[in-house]
C-alpha cells in the first residue's frame, strides 16, 4: 500500500490547511492511514520555507499551503518549482480574487481570522454572563464580573449590562431594595468597579407608571408610589456610599450614553 505524506505550511497555526486535508484524505478508501501530516506553523521567513522544501524532497512529501504574505507564497511556490516538489497553494487564488473584486490590498496579516473568531467568542461569552447574572439571580457572579451594576427597578440595568456585554464585558447587575439586604459579595469588590445608577424621583415615578400600565395594572400601586420612590432612593445611596463606588445619575441619559461614562472611566484607570 502506497503512503503519502503531506507538508502543512502556514504563517499562523494551519488549522485551515490542516482541515481541508483531511476533508480530501477522507474522500478516499482508507485516506486517512494511509496519508500522514506534518504541520509546519508559524513559518515567517525564507529560510524555513527552504528547509522545509529541503525535508519535502527527501520524504517526496507534498507540500499543502496557507500563507498569507504574497512574497512568501511566491518564494515557495518557486522554490518547490526548482526542487521538483508539488505543492498546493490554498489561500493565494482566494485572496487575489476578492483583492481584485474589492479593488483593495490585502492586510497580509498572519492569524486574524483566530483574532476574530476569539473576539467573537469573548463578545458570546459575556453575553450569556449578563444572562445568567442579571437582576441578582445569583450573586456569585459579582465576584466574577468586570462591571457591576447597582440601582433601584427601572433605572436600566439590565439593557446597560447587554450594552456592555457586547463591547466584551462581563456584567453582572444587582437591584436594590430596602426590605432586602444586599448580598454580601457586593462589599467584597473592588469599588472601582461597581457603579450605582441613579435617576431623579419624579422620572422615576414617571417610567413605574408607564411600566404598570404597559402590563395592564392599575398605576397607583406603591411601587410607582412618589413616597415609596424616595425610600428607596435613600436606601441606595446608603449601600453605594458603603461600597465606595461611582454614582452615574441616568435621569437624562440613554442606555449607550451611560454606557460611554463607564467605558470611559475605565479607559482612563488603564491608562
Amino acid at each position: 500500500m502506497r503512503r503519502l505524506t503531506l507538508f502543512i505550511v502556514s504563517d499562523s497555526i494551519g488549522e485551515t490547511a490542516d482541515l481541508v486535508a483531511k476533508a480530501a484524505a477522507s474522500q478516499f478508501r482508507q485516506g486517512l492511514e494511509t496519508v500522514s501530516m506534518k504541520r509546519f506553523s508559524h513559518v515567517e521567513d525564507e529560510s524555513q520555507l527552504n528547509e522545509i522544501v529541503y525535508l519535502a524532497k527527501k520524504q517526496e512529501a507534498i507540500i499543502v499551503y496557507t500563507l498569507v504574505k504574497s512574497d512568501m507564497r511566491f518564494r515557495l511556490k518557486e522554490e518547490c518549482k526548482n526542487k521538483g516538489i508539488k505543492c498546493i497553494d490554498l489561500m493565494g487564488p482566494i485572496v487575489d480574487l476578492i483583492s481584485a473584486e474589492l479593488d483593495e490590498h490585502p492586510i497580509e496579516e498572519p492569524g486574524l481570522v483566530r483574532k476574530l473568531d476569539e473576539d467573537y467568542y469573548k463578545k458570546i461569552e459575556a453575553i450569556e454572563f449578563a444572562v445568567k447574572y442579571d437582576d441578582g439571580r445569583d450573586p456569585r457572579g459579582i465576584l466574577k464580573a468586570d462591571i457591576v451594576l447597582v440601582g433601584v427597578s427601572r433605572t436600566s440595568k439590565t439593557p446597560l449590562s447587554q450594552y456592555l456585554a457586547h463591547k466584551r464585558y462581563k456584567v453582572a447587575n444587582v437591584p436594590l431594595v430596602p426590605e432586602v439586604d444586599p448580598p454580601e459579595e457586593l462589599f467584597m469588590i473592588e469599588p472601582e468597579k461597581c457603579f450605582g445608577l441613579v435617576i431623579s424621583p419624579e422620572k422615576l415615578n414617571f417610567i413605574r407608571k408607564e411600566r404598570l400600565i404597559a402590563l395592564g395594572l392599575k398605576d397607583d400601586a406603591n411601587y410607582a408610589q412618589l413616597d415609596r420612590i424616595k425610600t428607596e432612593i435613600e436606601h441606595f445611596k446608603k449601600v453605594v456610599e458603603k461600597i465606595g463606588c461611582n454614582v452615574i445619575d441616568v435621569t437624562n441619559r440613554a442606555v449607550e450614553e451611560t454606557a460611554n461614562v463607564i467605558l470611559s472611566e475605565i479607559s482612563s484607570r488603564n491608562g
